[in-house]
């Protein structure tokens, strides 16, 4: 039996119980395909299981939603002429047949279903999508949750238009950082917010339009100034009261759409002003297969997405200080 390098979470707890070690190389069941990674991405969510904070934890797992490589495999009823393409993943599982909302059987690669922190992974065939030929297996690794996430929430559900003004919270995030990049590419004028001023010039430097610090108590007052009135979107991944203070920010009439909640519950949610103010307040969560695949061809024509920091998959534990010490600006990928 052949042995593959994986990093497998076998107890919870800090960034050092992730450690690589040699386990039997997967094969595909009917409707599979087996890929040969050649890089692999970082989430938050990787981090959150680690740490017990997700639900369904089921150990031994290899973590990793994210991945790029070539297909080395296929299973039955799977056209073989897959093998030998470059590849990305779609992460996202058993959907459903409602485009609206995921079913009971939805899963993300990582958990259960061991995922992309190995040199070989088995999906599902009709995950498989050719790699853009102009990003690298670094830069493609770095695409397919976040940027998914972000174009499920700026397309999908808030239906962004080009010309309309759009606040993206807590940039400097994989979701946040995909969500200026597709904004722009649509056409919107996006802002953002940080807590540090070099995430600030860095998202200019990546096209957004301005940006304040939400150390301000005030930040949504500075934020209409430099828009010059209230944006018709904003796209929160914080939660917490960073929600009470967007709903607070967006224009009457407007749009908030929340993909999670690092910062925790809502404390004190006031709902005079969703009644109030017309809102449309907005769920998001992953993305379906038609999400992925227009996703896709904004980087197919050309989109770039933003790596931070490339390791090897034997310093996964140091990835994911990097990830807790909350300073990277766009993914953070493993070299496989």
């Amino acid at each position: 039996m052949y042995q593959m390098r994986a990093v497998v979470l076998r107890t919870l707890g800090d960034p050092d119980v992730l450690r690589a070690e040699e386990v039997p190389d997967p094969h595909p069941d009917p409707g599979e395909a087996v890929v040969r990674l050649r890089a692999a991405a970082l989430n938050h969510r990787d981090v959150w299981i680690r740490t017990g904070r997700y639900a369904g934890i089921k150990l031994p797992v290899i973590l990793g939603s994210d991945g790029a490589g070539e297909v080395v495999e296929t299973g039955a009823n799977v056209d073989p002429a897959w093998c030998g393409r470059a590849v990305i993943i779609d992460p996202s599982f058993n959907w459903g047949d409602d485009e609206r909302v995921q079913g009971p059987a939805f899963q993300i690669l990582g958990l259960p279903r061991d995922g992309t922190y190995a040199e070989l992974v088995r999906v599902p065939a009709d995950a498989l999508h050719d790699k853009p030929p102009h990003l690298s297996f670094e830069e493609a690794a770095a695409v397919p949750l976040a940027s998914v996430t972000a174009y499920r929430a700026l397309v999908t559900r808030a239906q962004v238009a080009s010309g309309e003004d759009v606040v993206v919270t807590g940039i400097g995030g994989g979701v946040a950082t995909c969500a200026l990049l597709i904004g722009t590419r649509l056409g919107a004028t996006v802002y953002v917010t940080s807590g540090s001023e070099a995430k600030i010039e860095a998202a200019r430097r990546h096209g957004a339009a301005g940006g304040v610090s939400y150390h301000d108590p005030e930040w949504p007052k500075a934020l209409i100034a430099q828009i010059g009135d209230r944006p018709d979107v904003v796209i929160d991944g914080a939660g917490g009261d960073t929600f009470n203070k967007a709903l607070d920010l967006v224009k009457p009439g407007g749009r908030v759409v929340s993909y999670g909640a690092t910062l925790g519950p809502v404390q004190g949610l006031e709902i005079r002003r969703i009644f109030w103010k017309q809102l449309n307040v907005l769920g998001s969560t992953m993305g379906t297969r038609r999400d992925f695949a227009a996703m896709l061809r904004l980087y197919a024509d050309g989109l770039q997405p933003i790596v931070d920091t490339v390791l090897p998959l034997d310093q996964a534990a140091e990835a994911h200080r990097r990830m807790e010490e909350g300073q990277q600006f766009g993914k953070i990928v493993l070299r496989i």
